[in-house]
């Protein structure tokens, strides 16, 4: 029985409140909108007069959320071959130097015996070289088998160093292979610390050196790359605060600070980059390469300031409800267009007029019920 009269008492007050909202006069003699006090009382509404109050002065930028290239990998392989294992998933941290897929190839081994045939030539081609340079030296041979003798020499040493370059650049030990260790596979290894933001290997998958089979970020060196126009290039100076939200992943404001300020203006839309730096917590929240719509406080400034929900929007225009009167019957307002300034989390400036200034009585709850 209790829950029946509980129920009762919710329906009749959202009659009641609906039925307060169809009883509003719009008098469409002298513009002005009518609440009567029961109205004003079952609708909660509320009047204020504008306060002053600090407001940010702000410059608008766009950007995405990066890292600085030395934080930032692809790992790609320098010969092709198939993927022979590999453990890692995107999020995954690693370490500078952890190992990271191992890929397998012919290749790989066909290198190891080039420089196997070529360390076991050059020691004879050696020999030969000296032995005809001291023969000529002495006029016992010709300079043209001299000539070739130190060619072939030259050619195989040249040969010999650029196999074993390319060995040591696959992490493979020359000297192991000189003493006919010979291997199948190679393991790439992490040039830096950071995270798997992008994994494109599984096993058996084939690959070519052109191909990026993962990359890591240090996501904490992450910090904002932002555009900011030519007109307000010169407002921007190092250490102000931006504020700047992800527009499509979260309605939270974030916070960073300006750190290096752009020396040219670049392209066909006038910009210049803006570097911000990020406080630590903050960058754990954040992924690179997300867009960011951000706000450069470059300024503060006093002004007129009225909670949000007391700024109506309407025919792309702003308007705030002004009371007019009040009688028996009951608050009389009127529609007024005002330019709205700055902004903060709770409150919006509203530049004055003739008909709005510091002693105007505002509603400044319940706008939105009478416009609805």
């Amino acid at each position: 029985m209790k829950k029946l009269v509980y129920l009762f008492a919710l329906t009749t007050v959202f009659i009641s409140c609906k039925d307060d909202k169809k009883e509003i006069v719009e008098d469409t003699n002298n513009g002005l909108i009518t609440v009567t006090p029961s109205q004003f009382k079952n609708m909660e509404m509320e009047i204020a007069t504008p306060k002053e109050s600090d407001f940010d002065v702000t410059v608008k930028a766009s950007g995405k959320i990066d890292a600085p290239p030395q934080n930032k990998a692809k790992i790609t392989t320098f010969i092709g071959g198939f993927i022979k294992s590999s453990r890692l998933l995107v999020g995954d941290k690693v370490s500078k130097g952890q190992a990271l897929v191992t890929i397998e190839s012919t290749e790989i081994v066909d290198i190891q015996k080039d420089y196997i045939e070529v360390a076991e030539q050059i020691n004879y081609l050696k020999s030969e070289f000296e032995r005809q340079k001291t023969l000529y030296d002495e006029k016992i041979t010709s300079q043209k088998n001299y000539l070739k003798a130190e060619s072939e020499y030259r050619s195989a040493k040249g040969r010999y160093q650029s196999l074993r370059q390319k060995l040591l650049m696959l992490n493979i030990n020359p000297t192991q292979v000189e003493r006919g260790r010979v291997v199948t596979s190679i393991t790439l290894f992490s040039p830096i610390s950071g995270d798997v933001t992008v994994m494109n290997a599984n096993v058996g998958m084939s690959v070519m050196p052109s191909d990026v089979i993962l990359e890591i970020v240090n996501t904490t060196t992450l910090h904002l790359e932002m555009k900011v126009f030519e007109k307000d290039i010169l407002s921007i100076k190092e250490n102000q605060t931006i504020k700047f939200n992800v527009p499509e992943a979260s309605k939270e404001q974030f916070f960073g600070k300006v750190h290096l300020i752009g020396k040219s203006i670049e392209g066909n839309d006038r910009t210049s980059n803006v570097h911000g730096h990020l406080d630590e917590n903050v960058k754990q929240k954040l992924l690179t390469g997300m867009f960011i719509e951000a706000q450069i406080v470059v300024n503060t400034k006093k002004g007129f300031a009225i909670p949000k929900d007391a700024l109506g929007f309407e025919n792309d225009k702003n308007f705030v409800l002004l009371l007019k009167s009040q009688d028996a019957k009951g608050y009389h307002f009127q529609k007024v267009n005002v330019v709205k300034g700055e902004s903060t989390e709770e409150l919006v400036e509203i530049i004055p007029n003739k008909e709005i200034n510091a002693n105007s009585k505002l509603l400044t709850k319940g706008v939105f019920d009478l416009i609805d």
